[in-house]
């Protein structure tokens, strides 16, 4: 891909439109970024790109801009049907992600893993499994580093790999491995990305103000498979109906995770342990007992299984891959304890930002639990909640601009109280929570009404708890 002195537009100056931007200036295109909000906005940002020779266009898009380009990189967080974008789609032009221009240098092979849930705790969880025996290892995409800034550090890697001894060295890269969290908005600009090993790990209502309707939502997911050949592999849920649709739709070989039976090929929970089938009819090899998995909830269990696979398809002993599990910590914002104070437990689960995510965080826990939900709606559906909170939930603390929709949805379920804000829902819960109950933030909503993004919206969740007085 020759981008040198090509007219290349990136749409969007978030984390991953930014990097985009340098990368491809680095690359000797002639680069623009346009982004909707106002130049004081970006004011942090726009500084460095004019120097470093990069155009900026501010409080809004130009048709004309668009149409003078000869590649237009869009980020995750711009739809598709952005009207500029979308004009430029129906003109012809090549419009890719930044996944898909990443993908198209980066060195190495590539596992990646989508899904409604638990994307990041697996995708952390297999990056310590890799590194951990050994293999080099990068990994970053929907966390972390967006996959631009891999690309050279992949490079590296593969140098350093070649400089070594020639024992050591592996001609088609294989020992150099990129894990890659990557999310539906990221998968739908996709055109040649093929991932050696691919993890969909469940595929639930999420996104739905973005996507419109579930099935589009989940074609996006179904599309981390799309280029993926016979030689590749295919790892999927064996108990979400929607993600065994994905199987329909791919070449690669297909490996299935299952926590409650022996599946034909893959990982699958057997009495108390983890078990590994390498082929259909071979002889299942245990890798370790569930009782050492030291993650809360049964739905961290299924993300276990699925970094099991991955890891043994990439060729990684057992008795690693069981050391790795075991000293592995919650991933933060993920079911992440955060206090114990007079016999309650905090928890900080600000990256459920779904029903279903926080219907798994629920599930967690045997009762007892004060949940604080709300933030920027979805278009989700709340009543979904309702059996599970009439069986575990003592009280419900609404925040946010979806507050009066789940109030509504969830009339008459369970105790509720309007917070209106986080710090007010803290304090509440924390009043009304009896020793041995548990606060638990698990909002099933967005983070982008009140803050930044999830990981903002824990630390303050964080800072209110510790605030709390003893």
């Amino acid at each position: 891909m020759d981008l040198k002195n090509k007219r290349v537009l990136v749409v969007g100056l978030g984390k991953s439109g930014i990097a985009a931007a340098f990368f491809l200036r680095d690359l000797g295109a002639r680069v623009t970024v346009s982004d909707t909000r106002s130049a004081h906005a970006l004011a942090k940002d726009i500084p460095a790109l004019l120097d470093a020779g990069i155009m900026v266009e501010s409080g809004g898009h130009g048709l004309l801009t668009f149409r003078r380009q000869d590649l237009i990189v869009v980020s995750p967080g711009v739809p598709l049907d952005t009207p500029e974008v979308a004009q430029a789609i129906a003109f012809g032009l090549p419009v890719i992600g930044e996944l898909e221009l990443a993908s198209r240098f980066l060195q190495g092979k590539v596992v990646a893993i989508t899904g409604s849930n638990g994307k990041t705790t697996t995708t952390t969880l297999i990056g310590k499994i890799f590194a951990d025996s050994g293999l080099p290892t990068l990994v970053g995409g929907n966390i972390g580093l967006p996959v631009v800034e891999l690309v050279e550090k992949s490079a590296e890697l593969v140098r350093t790999q070649e400089a070594g001894p020639p024992a050591a060295r592996k001609d088609d890269n294989s020992s150099v491995w990129n894990i890659l969290e990557v999310s539906s908005f990221q998968l739908e600009t996709t055109v040649e990305f093929r991932p050696e090993i691919a993890l969909v790990l469940n595929i639930t209502p999420d996104h739905l103000d973005r996507h419109k309707t579930f099935e589009r939502y989940a074609a996006a997911k179904a599309m981390i498979t799309t280029q993926q050949g016979p030689g590749d592999f295919l790892v999927l849920n064996a108990e979400d109906v929607p993600t065994q649709m994905v199987a329909a739709k791919t070449r690669a070989q297909i490996f299935w995770f299952s926590a409650v039976r022996r599946i034909k090929q893959g990982a699958f929970v057997h009495g108390e342990s983890i078990f590994w089938l390498a082929k259909e009819g071979g002889t299942p090899e245990p890798v370790l007992p569930v009782a050492e998995i030291p993650l809360m909830g049964s739905h961290n269990v299924e993300n276990v299984l699925a970094a099991v696979c991955a890891a043994k398809l990439a060729g990684i002993a057992s008795a690693s891959i069981r050391a790795t599990v075991a000293a592995f910590h919650a991933v933060e914002h993920r079911l992440e304890p955060v206090r114990a104070l007079r016999g309650v437990t905090y928890y900080n689960d600000s990256k459920a930002t779904n029903v279903d995510a926080t219907l798994k965080a629920l599930a967690s826990f045997a009762g007892g639990v004060h949940l604080i939900l709300g933030g920027k709606d979805k278009d989700s559906d709340y009543t979904l909640l309702s059996p599970l909170l009439r069986e575990r939930a003592v009280a419900v603390y609404t925040i946010g601009s979806a507050a009066e929709k789940i109030e509504r949805e969830l009339a008459g379920v369970v105790k509720m109280e309007s917070a209106e804000t986080l710090q007010c829902a803290v304090a509440s819960a924390a009043a009304a929570a009896k020793a041995g109950d548990v606060v638990l933030l698990a909002p099933a909503c967005s983070s982008f009404d009140q803050f930044e993004n999830y990981e903002h919206r824990g630390r303050v969740f964080r800072e209110h708890v510790a605030a709390l007085q003893e």
